[in-house]
């Protein structure tokens, strides 16, 4: 679960946080020229909302209606959504409003403490039982989630129960007058679970009224060869599972050798498995030679370490682990696995590294995608220009940031990618979409350039993008639908495409009649392809043709202006700018006295063919 941040409106709000914030290990965010806060907002409703979609658990020392409001645009899973909890400003009231199984009855509760109150719990479970069934303390899982409604149910009902094993999580129940309990112990490797089962009247577990947990202990080293076929990794490492009796549920993670972080058998097998992989260097595994069953001197002269499979089980599970299946060996990979003493909570190894490129948008928070949000949130560092960042507002305080200038883009994106080479994930901070004149393209580039490129660590992370809504959609929204049919678009800049390149194209978007959006129109030294550009279309189009200078779209000093093309001078742009040329079809239309353009697709002419 990410840092909880708990919001005050109010300098009494503040306070209260303040007394709050250690024991939940939460950050105060406090509302702009009303509280003293380090992290401020303008807006409460849009601060509220960004959080909740980047996952964040939210407490808000407010009126439970505020949050409500806020977050209800949102709601869709409840399963995915973080806590939303509802404080009164005097301390008097601590309401989980959301995400009660998901950690915020937990949070509640550890909040009424400090309070020195009782949390206002209406989970039937919670309330009745003391225990949310399917709420599993870290390191268990639940095995499967189907008959936890019937068994909450009979249990609240009064229904008798019983409890075979121990898990710490069902303690409580053990204090109810119709559950018994006793110890569980049937395996050959000594693992403890715990089954909850409903018993009938003749004192006979139900056999679908059961809720199973298993202690994640099981580690799974694997090996392959590069491009192994993703169904054989996963079949031999479930069919040594199931030679140990072990449930698929009990894996706390799939590890490997670092070399293998890119390999999609092994990334497949763990999202299969509904864990994560993690990945340890030669020298780690080395390490643990002295415990392998079946070293080998081949594995070593190739990679390093005498044994990839026994060796990163083994590494994972730790020094008071032990082998529970030998390597196992298919014609392209291996596999192993280790039991770990206890269920293990923070995975050893290293994660496969992530950039994460992130389109912001114009800046604005309401421009922004949940998608890009949660990312921010999940990132261990912020890359970008300078100006970028600082348009995330409260999202980036307290995450660590590496600025870069304008022109420094290959040294960012490089920088992104080596950090994310040991493990990192590093979100790459762009306006706009990041596919669009922005860092996308120049991430992929490095990662296959041969020279002056990036390090073999650094090609084998992770890349996933986030869209934004670019200048071109921004401008087109605002405007109308100029974009209504086919169009290109076209950036000026000629610091890394030749001019004569630019000069073409022009003419190509001229000649096809294309709606034309125009990226960095001029610079500081740049003018004359912007007043060409012009000169060129005013030769093809019309002299009333719609074009939309749009500036500093979704700030404060957006401006977005309609002038014919007869009448566009090069003065009326400048570097924050996006022109829009219409289309020789394109028109203008007043709609409530505001201009408006359009580009029509052609159903006017559709209907009067059908109507012939």
């Amino acid at each position: 679960m990410a840092q909880p941040v708990l919001i005050a409106l109010t300098q009494a709000g503040e306070d209260l946080a303040l007394r709050i914030a250690p024991s939940i290990g939460a950050v105060v965010h406090g509302r702009a020229g009303r509280t003293t806060a380090e992290i401020t907002f303008a807006e409460s409703t849009a601060h509220i909302r960004d959080l909740f979609a980047a996952g964040v658990p939210v407490i808000g020392l407010c009126a439970a209606g505020i949050l409500i409001r806020a977050v209800s645009p949102l709601l869709s899973d409840k399963t995915a959504e973080p806590p939303v909890i509802a404080v009164a400003e005097d301390g008097s009231a601590v309401v989980p409003l959301l995400g009660g199984h998901h950690g915020a009855n937990g949070l509640a509760t550890e909040i009424a403490a400090a309070l020195r109150t009782r949390p206002a719990l209406t989970t039937a479970s919670d309330v009745a039982l003391g225990v949310a069934l399917d709420d599993p303390p870290p390191g268990w899982r639940l095995v499967d989630d189907g008959a936890i409604g019937p068994v909450t149910a009979g249990l609240v009902a009064g229904a008798n129960a019983h409890i075979a094993g121990t898990c710490q999580h069902l303690e409580p129940l053990t204090r109810l007058p119709n559950v018994t309990s006793e110890p569980f112990v049937d395996r050959a490797q000594a693992r403890d679970g715990a089954r909850l089962s409903l018993i009938d009247p003749d004192g006979l577990a139900v056999a679908d009224r059961a809720v199973v947990y298993e202690p994640m202990d099981i580690c799974v080293g694997v090996g392959c060869a590069r491009g192994c076929p993703g169904e054989e990794l996963e079949g031999l490492a479930r069919a040594a599972l199931a030679s140990a009796g072990l449930a698929p549920e009990a894996v706390a993670g799939v590890f490997s050798l670092d070399l293998k972080a890119d390999e999609a058998a092994v990334l497949d097998l763990a999202a299969s498995l509904g864990v994560s992989a993690r990945f340890f260097d030669a020298a780690a595994l080395e390490l643990e030679a002295p415990r392998l069953a079946n070293p080998s001197d081949v594995v070593f002269a190739e990679v390093g370490c005498h044994g990839v499979a026994e060796g990163a089980a083994l590494a994972a599970a730790g020094p008071d682990g032990r082998l529970v299946v030998e390597k196992q060996k298919s014609a392209n990979a291996t596999v192993a696995i280790a039991l770990a003493p206890a269920p293990i909570t923070d995975l050893p190894g290293r994660a496969r590294g992530q950039v994460s490129l992130i389109g912001i948008g114009p800046g604005q928070a309401a421009w922004r995608t949940p998608e890009a949000s949660r990312l921010v949130q999940q990132a261990d560092e912020l890359v970008g220009y300078g100006l970028y960042i600082d348009l995330l507002g409260p999202l980036a305080r307290g995450k660590p940031r590496h600025d870069f200038p304008l022109g420094g883009e290959e040294d960012r994106c490089r920088y992104a990618l080596e950090q994310a080479g040991q493990g990192r994930h590093v979100a790459l901070i762009c306006s706009g979409d990041a596919g669009i004149y922005a860092m996308g393209a120049l991430v992929y580039e490095l990662m296959a350039r041969g020279e002056n490129g990036v390090s073999d660590a650094a090609r084998r992370v992770e890349v996933v993008t986030a869209p934004g809504i670019s200048a071109l959609q921004a401008a087109a929204a605002r405007i109308g639908a100029p974009l209504g049919h086919d169009f290109c678009a076209i950036s000026l800049s000629d610091l890394l495409t030749p001019r004569a390149d630019i000069q073409r194209r022009i003419r190509a978007a001229a000649d096809g009649d294309f709606v034309i959006a125009f990226y960095n129109p001029v610079s500081k030294r740049r003018r004359d392809l912007f007043a060409e550009a012009i000169g060129t279309l005013r030769g093809q189009r019309s002299a009333d043709t719609p074009v939309v200078l749009a500036r500093s779209l979704g700030r404060q000093e957006e401006a977005i202006e309609v002038h014919d093309l007869s009448a566009v001078e090069v003065d009326m742009v400048d570097m924050l700018t996006v022109v829009l040329v219409g289309s020789s079809q394109s028109q203008r239309v007043s709609v409530g006295g505001r201009p408006r353009v359009f580009t029509p697709r052609g159903y006017a002419v559709k209907h009067e063919r059908a109507a012939s």
